[in-house]
């Protein structure tokens, strides 16, 4: 059961679905960073109150983030197959992915720059900063180890949207669990995918970690 071509079909199960992880992740966060920006800014309380593009921006957010992973798939197959020119293998599963993760994303990078000192950003203010350098200089600076405790999150969420993308033809090792799990009944081959699954979200975990404890001001004061 175990031979060349089974083990070589995991290998390539692993590399499709970071592949689609690492590069949903950053395209990702190419849209949801400055939609969490955004947010943040434009919120009653940021540095430059704006209701009307805090809530349509709240609006878009909230919407797609409502929609359940794989139904959002499927609703977006024409969008999918207009990009890549197909709906189907790992590079097609890049756009709903990037889409479900970027409201996500948005969100948390909201959730980050909104834990950042009111006082320091008042500071700012006092000195003359304009909007950009305080969002660069002190809200993306203060608030860096909380976005990279949030983007080691956001990306162990997008490795599991893969597997389930696994479902309808992604590839990767939710499409090898599916086929060889489920419809041929081997569970060697399911458990095997699964605990490789669960090992990727625990390294990824501990790189994030990692990187958050090396640039923590608070540690090395």
């Amino acid at each position: 059961m175990w031979d060349n071509e089974v083990i070589m079909m995991i290998v390539r199960g692993i590399g499709e679905t970071l592949y689609m992880t690492l590069v949903s992740s950053f395209l990702g966060y190419v849209l949801g960073l400055p939609m969490g920006i955004i947010l943040t800014v434009t919120d009653k309380d940021g540095i430059r109150p704006n209701a009307s593009v805090y809530k349509i921006f709240d609006a878009v957010s909230n919407v797609f983030r409502s929609i359940p992973f794989l139904i959002l798939l499927i609703l977006i197959q024409p969008l999918t197959r207009v990009i890549v020119g197909k709906t189907y293998g790992s590079t097609a599963m890049i756009v709903p992915l990037t889409i479900a993760a970027a409201p996500y994303i948005a969100r948390m990078v909201e959730s980050s720059l909104k834990e950042v000192d009111h006082g320091v950003i008042e500071a700012a203010q006092s000195m003359g900063a304009s909007t950009w350098t305080i969002v660069y200089k002190v809200l993306l600076t203060e608030a860096r180890t909380s976005l990279v405790v949030n983007a080691t999150i956001a990306t162990g969420t997008i490795l599991g949207y893969s597997a389930m993308a696994g479902t309808v033809g992604a590839g990767g090792l939710g499409d090898i669990a599916i086929r060889y799990g489920y419809y041929r009944y081997q569970a060697d081959i399911m458990i095997v995918t699964v605990i490789i699954l669960v090992l990727l979200v625990q390294i990824m975990q501990g790189i994030g970690m990692y990187i958050s404890r090396k640039i923590d001001r608070r540690r090395t004061r």
